[in-house]
């Protein structure tokens, strides 16, 4: 053979392997960018914590993206329903009719939270004031309007309250916050219970000077707005309610203590659902038995649909919602925004209802 045949063939051999080479290269990097995206709404207690779990999450998990965004638990139960979000971020669980009408809908608890009862009353100082549930439905019912109701001054023995008007503060969104304080409320008020009852979104009674906010962080700042305000703000906003200087109420427990929200009352509220929790674990928090058991604490769900779309969307979910179990139950993450990490055997039923989506 001449050389030059032999050069010819030899350059078209070599043009031809770095065709394929770069037909190879271009797979693979379509491959690698061609990530599943989740999309996130829903609870704004739970949107701090989300915002610390995806930058971590996604830089171990290339191939999965979330977008994350706070809307309220009512709204992200209702788009998750509506397949129009993969993850409903929710303070509350499906109540029974919705479950009902929604049978492949899943209620998966992430971590444990609590909310907090705020307030803004100028010179009161670091005391914490003493509150229960019927003197806060008094309060958001409107029969006790002033803060030296003596129904104020009998739970709270030598503080100085002020002659002033109460400013109650709402959520107007659909809130899982809402939820588990209307519960709260629902719970020790009779009167509360067969009128206003508890869920996402109330009919709030009419109370002169009452304020309505959207969001946790539109509670804290309306209190702080709004001297002699009072308002129930979830625990992953205490470090803004703080810094705007607003006080923190311990609460009458069910054994008639009154306790803060702290890591050890609100775990010994967990601890103490953990047998009873049911297999769909939907389970209220509160007042969990338990001298020392904080009255308002509770599981934060993820509100699934167990039949998704196709294999990827459901292979990152289930991806995602276990590490959220596991690694992202680490203190890294749950400190920052006073969360509680699931207690053993409730990262197992939580991971057998994420094995069910498909």
């Amino acid at each position: 053979m001449k050389l030059s045949n032999i050069l010819s063939r030899s350059t078209a051999l070599r043009s031809g392997v770095a065709a394929l080479a770069l037909a190879a290269t271009v797979a693979t990097t379509s491959t690698a960018h061609a990530a599943t995206t989740l999309v996130e709404t829903g609870s704004s207690l739970l949107y701090p914590l989300f915002n610390l779990w995806v930058p971590a999450f996604t830089a171990a998990n290339p191939a999965v993206q979330i977008t994350t965004t706070s809307t309220g638990s009512g709204a992200g139960i209702a788009q998750s329903i509506k397949n129009l979000v993969q993850i409903g971020a929710s303070d509350a669980y499906m109540s029974n009719a919705l479950v009902h009408k929604n049978p492949n809908m899943l209620n998966i608890p992430l971590a444990i939270s609590a909310q907090a009862v705020n307030y803004n009353l100028p010179g009161l100082g670091d005391t914490h004031l003493k509150l229960s549930g019927p003197i806060l439905a008094g309060i958001y019912s409107g029969k006790i309007t002033m803060w030296n109701d003596h129904a104020i001054r009998a739970a709270n023995p030598g503080v100085k309250l002020p002659a002033h008007k109460i400013i109650a503060i709402h959520r107007v969104d659909g809130s899982g916050d809402t939820f588990i304080f209307t519960q709260y409320l629902s719970s020790s008020t009779p009167s509360w219970a067969s009128t206003v009852r508890y869920g996402t979104a109330v009919s709030w009674p009419a109370v002169a000077d009452a304020i309505g906010a959207n969001g946790n962080s539109g509670m804290v700042s309306a209190a702080a707005a709004n001297p002699y305000s009072i308002a129930y703000i979830g625990v992953s906003y205490a470090a803004q309610a703080a810094k705007a200087g607003l006080g923190v109420a311990e609460l009458k427990t069910a054994d008639g203590q009154y306790v803060l929200p702290t890591p050890e009352t609100v775990g010994a509220a967990a601890a103490s659902v953990v047998t009873d929790t049911p297999p769909d674990e939907r389970i209220s928090m509160i007042f969990a038995h338990g001298s020392n058991a904080y009255p308002i604490a509770n599981y934060e769900y993820a509100i699934i649909n167990a039949q998704q779309p196709d294999a990827a969307t459901a292979a990152a979910l289930r991806t995602f919602l276990n590490w959220a179990v596991t690694d992202g139950n680490a203190p890294q993450y749950l400190n920052q925004v006073q969360f509680l990490p699931l207690p053993t055997a409730i990262q197992i039923l939580s991971k057998t209802q994420i094995a069910k989506i498909k």
